[in-house]
């Protein structure tokens, strides 16, 4: 077995001592004015030698592990798992691991997924809340355990999260369907109380009452989280030609994409037969034969705001509660045209 390379080896390597080489892999070449290009040659040394730290015994000595933990809704929602790597990616430039876990929407499990993390010294959390969950919340303040919320957040609830207006971005994509001359807007979303889905739910029926259209319950499709039979049921009686439907807002990615399949199953045209909006982005959306109409969230500038707003917080720059709220980009295609026929 290779012996394990150290502090001193570096140094006798690199022709300095085995201060300097602490100093400058622990990034404090600065305060020990440690000049540019001998840093320089004590990494490119570290890395020709393959350094490896011990993390453990540097987590002992700070009292911090360089760990984040994320917990998200659903890691198999693309959304969530494009997000996940754009956390990973920036909190890596900042020299922290990520730990990933899944609520699916579950109290209980996004509670044993918050016990564990804590059991494994993370130094903070960076979490898109299941419903229910702002008790979970408040026992994390509580305990003076830093986090940041992602995609939701709750407004009674005062901490520091990152989201887009979802409001507007879905009050911008039913103005793109009525501009086109659809009157008759069905809007499919999840069936809960939380924030973002009540936010994007306002935004679409204040920009049917801007155009002078009374909102309709019999066009608002609610679905409980993951029931795929009752909403494949309910999703094909909304595509009923005496319905009169002529175009679809879905609030949500995964909704889109069993929305999609079954208008595709049922020989339905887009957008001859009716239009489609979506939230968020998704491969699949290229593969489809209509170029798709969606809601693009900026997920590079939510991971990179979450992974800094939480630092800030673990490093007391900015002990404070940060609400962030990016814009979305509208993207309109071919499938929210209406064709007339």
């Amino acid at each position: 077995m290779n012996k394990k390379v150290s502090l001193k080896d570096i140094a006798e390597a690199a022709g300095v001592s085995t201060a300097l080489v602490s100093y400058v892999l622990n990034g404090k070449e600065e305060e020990a004015r440690v000049g540019k290009d001998t840093a320089l040659r004590i990494r490119e040394m570290a890395k020709k030698m393959n350094y490896q730290p011990n993390q453990i015994a540097k987590s002992l000595k700070s009292g911090k592990s360089q760990t984040i933990g994320l917990l998200v809704a659903d890691i198999s929602n693309p959304f969530f798992g494009n997000l996940a790597r754009a956390i990973e990616d920036e909190a890596k430039k900042r020299g922290y691991t990520v730990l990933f876990g899944s609520s699916d929407e579950n109290l209980e499990k996004s509670q044993r997924l918050i016990d564990t993390f804590i059991n494994r010294q993370i130094d903070g959390f960076i979490i898109a809340p299941a419903e229910g969950t702002a008790s979970q919340l408040e026992n994390l303040k509580a305990a003076h355990i830093p986090f940041v919320l992602i995609d939701r957040y709750f407004k009674d609830l005062e901490t520091s999260y990152i989201v887009v207006d979802n409001f507007k971005a879905t009050y911008q994509a039913t103005q793109q369907l009525l501009q086109q001359g659809h009157h008759k807007i069905a809007y499919v979303c999840y069936k809960n109380k939380l924030q973002h889905t009540e936010d994007r739910y306002h935004g679409y029926v204040q920009a049917l009452r801007d155009q002078g259209i009374n909102d309709d319950e019999n066009l608002v499709f609610e679905v409980e989280y993951n029931s795929p039979t009752d909403f494949r049921k309910r999703f094909i009686d909304l595509l009923h030609p005496d319905r009169g439907v002529e175009a679809i807002l879905f609030s949500t990615n995964t909704l889109s994409i069993m929305g999609l399949k079954i208008i595709n199953e049922l020989d339905f045209a887009i957008p001859e037969d009716i239009a489609v909006f979506c939230f968020d982005q998704s491969e699949s959306y290229d593969l489809f034969y209509c170029p798709i109409s969606y809601v693009r969230q900026p997920l590079g500038e939510i991971g990179k705001e979450a992974v800094r707003v939480l630092l800030e917080q673990l490093h007391a720059k900015k002990p404070g509660e940060q609400q962030v709220m990016l814009d979305a980009e509208i993207i309109a295609r071919k499938s929210c045209e209406k064709i007339k026929k």
